[in-house]
């Protein structure tokens, strides 16, 4: 009763409606929503169901769901419904980012359309970061040269893949290949796939078709977890400047 009391009330407020604006919308008293709201009464279930159809919200996450969390009504598409994706902040009204842990990345692939899974993930404050949704991922491997195992990537959530840019690194969870950093160049006008290019070009590129991709999250920031020696900086210099250099004399045998 509590959490569908503060939930009724945080969403009229996100959405900047008064109690009688939301009744009207819902067609029902205005006395209706002030008693949800200060729990005096329990929402019938089909009045959950206009609340459900109204926010755009599954009737489980209003009923199991504290959503005072979320700054704003941002959701997330995934097949037939639309699932919570909310920005959470602390005390101080500072955005949070959930940060996925190594161990349970392998997990990540089955929750990370559950809202409960990612409420328990832990948290940390970047106040630099832009505005949006963002996640902390893990890498692994050396397929993303100087990005070292065990580094994070902070990625901001791409919600219209026609934002995606060609050249760009960006973390994709996949239905076949899991959890990737990659380069990408956006083909999804040619053949509806993206193309995933590792830096460390002893990786062969690969495509992947978007009906597959299940997120896109946009490079911001990475976190190393282990310092740098001086021969790993030179080799990693030396790698990236001849894949610069190949990038050129492609260019110059195209013209």
């Amino acid at each position: 009763m509590k959490i569908i009391s503060k939930n009724i009330r945080h969403l009229r407020h996100l959405k900047e409606l008064t109690q009688e604006n939301l009744a009207d919308n819902l067609q029902v008293p205005r006395s209706r929503i002030s008693s949800y709201e200060e729990g005096r009464s329990a929402p019938t279930i089909e009045m959950l169901i206009l609340i459900s159809d109204y926010f755009k919200l599954p009737i489980d996450i209003l009923l199991r769901n504290d959503l005072t969390k979320a700054t704003d009504t941002s959701f997330i598409e995934v097949g037939n419904q639309r699932v919570l994706f909310p920005i959470t902040v602390d005390n101080d009204n500072n955005n949070l980012i959930e940060v996925v842990p190594i161990k349970a990345s392998a997990g990540y692939l089955a929750g990370y359309d559950d809202p409960e899974y990612i409420e328990h993930l832990e948290k940390i404050k970047l106040p630099f970061l832009p505005t949006g949704k963002h996640r902390a991922f893990p890498i692994k491997g050396d397929s993303m040269l100087p990005m070292k195992s065990g580094s994070y990537v902070v990625g901001r959530f791409i919600e219209d893949r026609n934002d995606i840019k060609s050249g760009k690194t960006y973390i994709l969870v996949t239905l076949n290949d899991g959890m990737v950093y990659k380069r990408v160049i956006n083909n999804i006008e040619l053949n509806n796939s993206l193309l995933l290019i590792s830096d460390n070009k002893m990786y062969h590129d690969f495509s992947v078709p978007m009906n597959e991709v299940l997120e896109i999250w946009e490079f911001t920031c990475s976190i190393n977890t282990q310092e740098y020696d001086e021969h790993e900086l030179k080799i990693s210099s030396i790698i990236n400047m001849f894949n610069d250099l190949g990038v050129e004399l492609k260019a110059l045998e195209k013209r």
